[in-house]
């Protein structure tokens, strides 16, 4: 398996991260998806919201946060009064993975080397963008950014020391607990800006 690091181009601009990651072949998942669905928002976004890979809307859409956890999300950032238009959306992994179940896809979760090999265009966007606030949402996006060992139930919400953002925190995935998602999700998006 090679890495993305092989794809990513010297000049870093979003636009040219967004075109070089189209072509990726860092890892074997772009050989199923449909395409690849890299982070969307603006250069200057004072907070960056990352999860663990698109679905399979995102994966037809080819945008970020569009399908059902999407709308889970929208209504958090709404209730932060925040707009999305003003927040960068990614993903850690690209390419959307999963395991046919008739004619559905469902979601499979990336494995280690996956998240490896696709790391260095979150890197990328980090540094592109130099956000005042990191949110991780989910078990897979915080791990990969804050080691293997962190768990999202033992310190969501709370601001962990990082290189990263002056503010950064995790929180459960938009898509995991549907019922409680948007107000948690409200309530640490908030607390970056107090």
């Amino acid at each position: 398996m090679t890495s993305a690091a092989d794809f990513v181009p010297n000049r870093k601009t979003l636009p040219t991260l967004r075109k070089a990651a189209a072509g990726c072949h860092g890892c074997d998942l772009y050989k199923d998806a449909t395409q690849t669905v890299f982070g969307e928002g603006p250069e200057d976004a004072r907070i960056v919201m990352v999860g663990e890979q698109p679905g399979d809307r995102e994966d037809v859409a080819g945008r970020p946060f569009v399908g059902p956890a999407g709308a889970l999300l929208d209504r958090a950032i709404e209730e932060a009064s925040l707009a999305r238009d003003d927040i960068y959306l990614t993903n850690v992994v690209k390419h959307f993975k999963f395991v046919m179940r008739g004619k559905r896809r469902i979601h499979k979760k990336p494995d280690l080397e996956e998240i490896r090999a696709c790391i260095p265009w979150l890197d990328a966007e980090l540094a592109r963008i130099e956000p005042k606030a990191l949110v991780l949402m989910g078990a897979t996006a915080a791990q990969a950014i804050l080691g293997r060992s962190f768990r999202v139930t033992h310190h969501r919400g709370e601001f962990l020391d990082s290189p990263l953002a002056p503010l950064v925190t995790a929180t459960v995935h938009p898509s995991s607990d549907p019922s409680v998602t948007h107000r948690r999700g409200a309530t640490v998006i908030v607390r970056c800006f107090r």
